[in-house]
């Protein structure tokens, strides 16, 4: 099964700055891998519609089992992504 977000905008030097973050105490957040499944579920839900207000992203988070801040930023990218192809 195939675990990418789906984004490829991964800079070559992501490495570099999660190793200065980490000298300065503070731990960086590991990149999601959204399976499939769940990246299926997010682009069928942003066909239907480009915002989601706070109770859609409660139950789209509960029901992939994701953070609403994860749903959030994914929605975010998203709409950025498209911005761009047009």
């Amino acid at each position: 099964a195939d675990e990418s977000s789906g984004y490829e905008s991964e800079s070559a030097g992501g490495e570099r700055s999660a190793e200065v973050e980490e000298s300065r105490g503070r731990q960086r957040r590991a990149r999601t891998a959204f399976t499939s499944e769940q990246v299926c579920r997010l682009e069928k839900t942003f066909q239907r519609q480009k915002y989601l207000g706070a109770s859609e992203r409660r139950k789209l988070a509960a029901a992939l089992q994701l953070s609403e801040i994860q749903i959030k930023t994914w929605f975010q990218n998203r709409r950025m992504k498209l911005k761009r192809q047009i």
